[in-house]
């Protein structure tokens, strides 16, 4: 089994897909925060994007206030010095967004979602899909901030009901309401 698609046996390292915009609600922010100082605090090296704007930039700075360690993996076309973050403990710079996820997925345990847009959405169901798959066993946990995630729970709920996605594999991406709940969930799975 290759490093990629082996089970975590224990958590060591988390990536964590989230908006590089802030989102219009401080409770967004404040969530970003709160998982970067809480990966920190358990000893669990954070993989993110490499921005340092948004809620990507508030996960990052608070998991290094914490003593984390942090790594951003971030394409070549975004590495302009006002979107990648610059004081990382490791910056990796990759040619393709495809390259960016594959490298993420390779060096984390589990993947944690906060709110965000198109490309956290993206990111999310290709790990989910490689999961769905059995590319990978590395569990997927959104954090519903605030209820953010409702719709497409139920979107989920109704993609089992239409026949798209079997029962057995609507729980492939785990919903709690906080960081804690959720890293919790990632480290019983």
């Amino acid at each position: 089994m290759s490093e990629f698609s082996r089970a975590p046996s224990e958590l060591r390292s988390v990536c964590v897909f989230c908006g590089s915009a802030p989102g219009r609600q401080p409770h967004f922010v404040e969530a970003a925060r709160a998982t970067g100082s809480l990966l920190a605090l358990r000893g669990i090296a954070l993989v993110y994007g490499g921005g340092h704007i948004g809620m990507m930039g508030a996960l990052a700075d608070a998991a290094l206030a914490g003593g984390g360690k942090v790594t951003g993996v971030i394409p070549q076309h975004l590495m302009r010095p006002e979107v990648a973050h610059q004081g990382l403990t490791e910056l990796i710079v990759v040619e393709s967004m495809h390259q960016r996820k594959r490298l993420m997925a390779d060096r984390a345990d589990a993947f944690l979602v906060l709110p965000g847009g198109y490309g956290t959405l993206e990111e999310t169901f290709e790990m989910v899909t490689w999961l769905q798959l059995g590319l990978h066993r590395k569990p997927v946990a959104l954090i519903n901030v605030g209820g953010y995630f409702d719709a497409l729970l139920r979107w989920i709920r109704q993609s089992v009901d239409a026949g798209f996605v079997r029962p057995e594999q609507a729980h492939l991406l785990q919903a709690e309401a906080t960081p804690q709940l959720a890293l919790a969930r990632l480290r019983g799975a």
